[in-house]
């Protein structure tokens, strides 16, 4: 029998109505984060011939296309580099970023079937096709070794800035995520548009163009879009171009401000995916 200075209470209160996401209760949970991450994998590549190959073959599909298109019918200014090169180290960081967003901001919504059934923090699901894309990130990145030593571009000591954009290119599309995953779970139009806006918001980062070719006048409006700042990251770095340090600092800016807002709205609405979904 325990005495009564023995007894231990455990209390249970409901969650905060507003607050932020308790990442360290996801400490808890890295079994579960491994496993789900594990299973996007195994199951976007299971019972294909080509397997996880197809992390290289579907951008070197896109770099051709881009490269015919806009390189050689269009005859795109890049400043002298050639465009194949200009445009492999963009179409790698970009291709992960639309990838991991897309499938984190319907991640709610397709596994509503799991949500009501057992409890664990519901931003593991935004959290594992972030993490778990990197492995075909880092497959494709072959492609931009195999390009960048084909044109024999040199190291140069921009190189130390790349994992500042690296880092930047997981968090962005995790923050965007959080408000779009929750906006689906009351507006299920969410889902629809967010087909057309994939397709339309690759014309919106210097992808296939060079940024160059915006105005001055235009260039702050452009450079909000916190995608431009990772993408002419990346491309500098690896081609060691002066780095543009205002959309380097309006992405950081931007992507803090949509992770912190994201993460206290995700968790409003946590409290009540189970009745909503």
């Amino acid at each position: 029998m325990l005495e009564d200075d023995q007894i231990q209470e455990t209390v249970i209160q409901p969650a905060a109505k507003w607050g932020i996401i308790d990442f360290a209760e996801l400490n808890q949970y890295r079994d579960l984060i491994f496993f789900m991450i594990w299973r996007g994998v195994k199951v976007a590549y299971a019972q294909s011939v080509g397997g996880i190959a197809w992390a290289v073959i579907q951008p070197a599909i896109q770099i051709i296309v881009f490269s015919i298109v806009f390189g050689g019918l269009l005859s795109l200014d890049t400043e002298g580099i050639p465009y194949p090169l200009f445009t492999t180290v963009a179409v790698i960081p970009w291709s992960y970023m639309s990838s991991a967003m897309s499938t984190a901001s319907n991640s709610l919504v397709t596994s509503s079937g799991m949500l009501g059934k057992i409890y664990f923090p519901r931003v593991i699901y935004l959290l594992a096709p972030c993490i778990g894309g990197l492995i075909p990130f880092f497959v494709s990145l072959l492609l931009i070794v195999a390009v960048v030593l084909y044109y024999q571009v040199p190291p140069t000591m921009q190189l130390i800035y790349l994992p500042l954009f690296f880092f930047l290119m997981i968090l962005l599309p995790f923050a965007i995520s959080l408000w779009l995953a929750s906006l689906a779970l009351r507006f299920r139009d969410v889902k629809i548009v967010m087909t057309y806006f994939m397709r339309m918001l690759i014309y919106t980062v210097p992808v296939m163009y060079a940024s160059h070719t915006i105005t001055e006048s235009l260039r702050p409006y452009f450079i909000l879009n916190p995608y431009v700042g990772v993408i002419e990251g990346f491309r500098s770095c690896l081609l060691g171009q002066p780095i543009y340090w205002d959309s380097a600092i309006t992405s950081i800016v931007v992507t803090i401000l949509l992770l912190f807002s994201g993460a206290i709205y995700f968790r409003r609405m946590e409290r009540i995916v189970v009745d909503v979904i």
